[in-house]
């Protein structure tokens, strides 16, 4: 279920020392991005942070909780977005810490996600 126009109000005052956050429907649930990056999901009104290698140990804390996922064709599907632990919403500090690796790893993953494979970039400049 997506975010409540109300929850996203208050995470928007959560985030906002990083910036503007923008939100989108993604797969019944709810997408935040700071300039353009997702380092956020939102589904039932829980917060979930994008995890990556780099920030896992950081927010190793957050495995105590499933994390985002949905099943397709009987398989489980990981979405790298860890639950936020509780104690986050009374530190607004330790919040924007997580905040920022959240949107450092979100930052990591679209660079992956737009590299050209050296092979194709040859192609691309031939063809």
């Amino acid at each position: 279920m997506v975010a409540t126009p109300d929850y996203i109000a208050f995470l928007r005052e959560q985030f906002a020392p990083l910036g503007p956050i923008a939100t989108r429907r993604m797969f019944g649930k709810t997408g935040l991005f700071c300039d353009g990056a997702m380092l956020a999901m939102v589904t039932d009104n829980t917060l979930y942070f994008r995890v990556d290698d780099e920030n896992r140990a950081m927010f190793a804390e957050a495995q105590s909780h499933p994390p985002l996922n949905y099943t397709k064709k009987g398989v489980t599907i990981d979405l790298a977005f860890w639950r936020a632990p509780d104690r986050l919403f009374d530190d607004s500090e330790a919040f924007v810490s997580w905040a920022r690796s959240a949107l450092d790893a979100a930052r990591r993953v679209a660079t992956k996600r737009n590299k050209i494979p050296p092979t194709a970039r040859k192609r691309k400049q031939h063809g």
